[in-house]
């Protein structure tokens, strides 16, 4: 029977943080991965917010295949037949060091996969995991491919749909209300048209989102990031919603009427679609989260539920590097104590709680439960969009004063509704 000191269930962005940072400290580790190999199941684009761990991971960026950096962002609120939309730049954004990157999953997690291997770890693909391996409540290796295979200490980081953490007994059965589910395609546009489309230049790009009518007020809501030449163009829907909503319940017929609105298809036209799928997204924040040790287990990524969506930003793949280093560091430091019980292995809880990952997991405790308001998906993005049409129409006749057509739209019971709806928000 094969023992080693760690075995890593997943090569996803959390499972190769996990092993390139093992690697680094000569603790011997197996990445086990049931793709074809690391990043083969990833639907293609991204988005990557750099700061928060380029300093966790040195040299690991120079030569990393990162796709444009992001420049410019923006946000659409869609109503039925009109739409409101702004946009952001700044110097800050041009910085030399980049805030954040578009990145395709497929290419980065293989070139991830190789930094590994050069540093001695070992990746095993077409391997799937199907249980931890259980001794008197004790995680002590896992079942792979109908093999048992031992470890001092185990980290799950197989992805939103793991089953590792809730048999180990750190996470109850998935509650639809804390997922949802994306469908993306990958369209190739040449990389001149798309500087000239989004106002970019060479090696910069930008990233988009979208929410109101495109989800039939459903919570939910799309995205755009650009790539050196292609777009990644996602629409968002809650698992919930969809299971309450049958008329809804098509969402590729969602995501082409999407596709085909007047914001949406200028900046796709000519278009190859050259990749298209579907995957299930942690929606439920903070409260969502799994337990993050046991004896002889951690878990990261988004096996943990480490995605968190501001509505004007969507945050995952930091999360899962962060949150691959930490368990890591806090194997790190089983190893040296050499005991790899729960006691030991809190260590992790607390490296998190030090860091970005769950101060801001605690700071935007309440934002899924705002963003669940269903004015946000139908009764906003209507408002904006009939009181800009008011306002920017010019009629035969003398035009209304401005403050009339704010009147008209904005009345005291309006006021009264966003005056409440302000008070939720105010709380994130």
């Amino acid at each position: 029977m094969e023992k080693f000191d760690v075995i890593v269930v997943g090569a996803g962005l959390a499972g190769l943080a996990a092993a390139w940072t093992l690697a680094g400290e000569g603790v011997e580790a197996v990445v086990l991965e049931r793709g074809d190999y690391p990043g083969s199941k990833n639907l293609s684009g991204g988005r990557l917010y750099l700061n928060p761990v380029r300093d966790l991971f040195p040299g690991l960026w120079d030569g990393a295949p990162l796709e444009r950096a992001i420049v410019r962002e923006g946000a659409t609120l869609m109503a039925r037949n009109r739409s409101f939309t702004f946009h952001y730049t700044g110097s800050e954004l041009r910085a030399e060091k980049p805030q954040s990157c578009s990145v395709l999953r497929s290419k980065f997690d293989r070139w991830f996969a190789g930094r590994v291997e050069e540093r001695g770890g070992m990746i095993l693909p077409k391997t799937l995991v199907t249980d931890p391996v259980l001794e008197n409540g004790k995680v002590r290796g896992v079942i792979a491919g109908g093999d048992e295979l031992r470890a001092d200490a185990v980290i799950a980081c197989d992805g939103v749909l793991s089953l590792i953490p809730e048999k180990a007994g750190l996470r109850a059965p998935a509650r639809p209300h804390d997922y949802a589910v994306g469908v993306k395609e990958l369209i190739r546009l040449d990389g001149q048209v798309i500087n000239d489309r989004f106002s970019v230049g060479d090696g910069e790009g930008a990233a988009h989102l979208f929410a109101g009518d495109i989800t039939k007020g459903l919570f939910g809501g799309g995205f755009l990031y650009t790539n050196r030449d292609s777009v990644s163009l996602g629409l968002v829907v809650s698992i919930e919603d969809i299971a309450k909503e049958e008329a809804a319940g098509d969402i590729p017929a969602l995501f082409e009427s999407f596709k085909a609105r007047a914001e949406i298809e200028p900046l796709i036209r000519g278009g190859q679609t050259v990749e298209y799928g579907a995957h299930v997204i942690p929606e439920g924040g903070y409260r969502a989260l799994s337990r993050l040790f046991g004896d002889g287990i951690l878990v990261a990524g988004d096996s943990a539920g480490f995605a968190l969506n501001l509505g004007f930003t969507v945050r995952g793949m930091e999360y899962a590097l962060a949150s691959g280093y930490f368990a890591a560091r806090a194997v790190i430091e089983a190893k040296k104590a050499g005991r790899y019980d729960a006691a030991t292995l809190a260590v992790y809880q607390k490296l998190l709680e030090d860091s970005f990952v769950l101060k801001d997991f605690q700071t935007f405790r309440d934002t899924p439960r705002v963003l669940s308001n269903p004015h946000l998906f139908g009764h906003y993005p209507e408002l904006v969009g009939n009181l800009m049409r008011d306002l920017y129409t010019v009629p035969a006749g003398p035009k209304s004063p401005v403050f009339t057509t704010l009147r008209k739209h904005l009345t005291l019971g309006e006021l009264w509704t966003m005056l409440m709806d302000a008070k939720e928000v105010a709380k994130i």
